[in-house]
């Protein structure tokens, strides 16, 4: 079986529009044993959330998991082939 890895984070995110969304804890199922904070914003805000308008994503605190995959959306376990891609906007 191959190694599935997870990234717990904690993540500010402000939006263009005004407002914004905290998180602490969160976690994602990702690809490899490795994602950086550009990859990682961009992963959770448009492809598992899919939120647009959003203006930043500060990753305040991160660490690697080795865990089985538990079905993020546009992670590598979602079957659907939205999850694949990024909404513009």
């Amino acid at each position: 079986m191959d190694e599935q890895w997870r990234i717990e984070f904690d993540a500010d995110v402000t939006f263009v529009n005004g407002g914004g969304l905290q998180t602490q804890g969160f976690r994602l199922d990702i690809a490899g044993d490795a994602i950086d904070d550009a990859e990682l914003a961009d992963y959770f805000v448009h492809r598992h959330l899919g939120l647009l308008l959003v203006d930043t994503v500060t990753i305040l605190r991160r660490q690697l998991i080795r865990e089985g995959h538990k079905g993020s959306r546009g992670g590598p376990s979602d079957p659907s082939p939205t999850g694949a891609s990024t909404p513009s906007g």
